[in-house]
């Protein structure tokens, strides 16, 4: 589902130039749970982004299910990106003034969905958020938004979903009910690519992947 070739990616710092991605190459198959770790600093987010078709690279090649995101245009990206790929991040990203229904909902505004109603309360079931979906993101725990931020990413079907630490801000509760449901998409056909500091995080994932200097490598 996610192919990555030799993609390297530079930035220019106050100091000179930071090389934050160096030859990185790395597969996750339909199916799959991988973990990729690593130091702060170390280039795992700038990846994350990379291979979600947010952020091009200055070498190699990404490829979601055989196609190069950044060979479309921009709508055409975005579009792919609305249909392919999950996002999951350390802070939310939810729209303050919307529900955590609408909130949910707010993929189909890139690309529409039949059964958009139905699915949203589907998953806003399957993540005890039903009775909370009138509710406001500052009305929500930290956990209730990260699930409204997973039922979100999962709307569309995506075949990848991309995990930004996201147990950084939950308790152990939380944190544990995300990751499985992580895991469940895994063990359901889909690809999940998680970038995580949190061991017990980490342990959900078939394969773990360990990021430093811009370089990938076993653990």
């Amino acid at each position: 589902m996610l192919e990555v070739s030799e993609i390297g990616k530079v930035y220019n710092g106050r100091n000179g130039e930071v090389q934050a991605l160096d030859g990185v190459s790395l597969a996750v198959r339909r199916g799959e749970f991988v973990g990729v770790q690593g130091p702060s600093g170390c280039g795992k987010t700038t990846l994350l982004l990379a291979c979600g078709g947010l952020l091009s690279c200055d070498a190699g090649q990404v490829l979601i299910d055989a196609q190069d995101p950044y060979a479309l245009s921009p709508d055409e990206r975005a579009q792919f990106r609305a249909e392919k790929v999950g996002f999951v991040f350390q802070q939310f990203h939810l729209v303050p003034y919307l529900s955590a229904l609408d909130n949910v909902l707010s993929p189909t505004l890139a690309r529409p969905l039949p059964d958009a109603l139905r699915r949203a309360a589907e998953m806003m079931t399957r993540l005890g958020l039903t009775d909370r979906a009138g509710h406001v993101p500052a009305e929500l725990s930290t956990g209730e938004r990260q699930r409204t931020a997973l039922a979100r990413a999962l709307l569309q079907r995506p075949g990848l979903l991309l995990a930004d630490e996201p147990t950084g801000n939950l308790d152990s509760d939380s944190a544990q009910i995300v990751m499985e449901h992580l895991a469940e998409f895994a063990e359901q056909g889909g690809a999940v690519l998680l970038v995580t500091h949190d061991e017990r995080a980490a342990r959900f994932a078939q394969r773990t992947v360990r990021l430093e200097g811009g370089k990938l490598a076993e653990p």
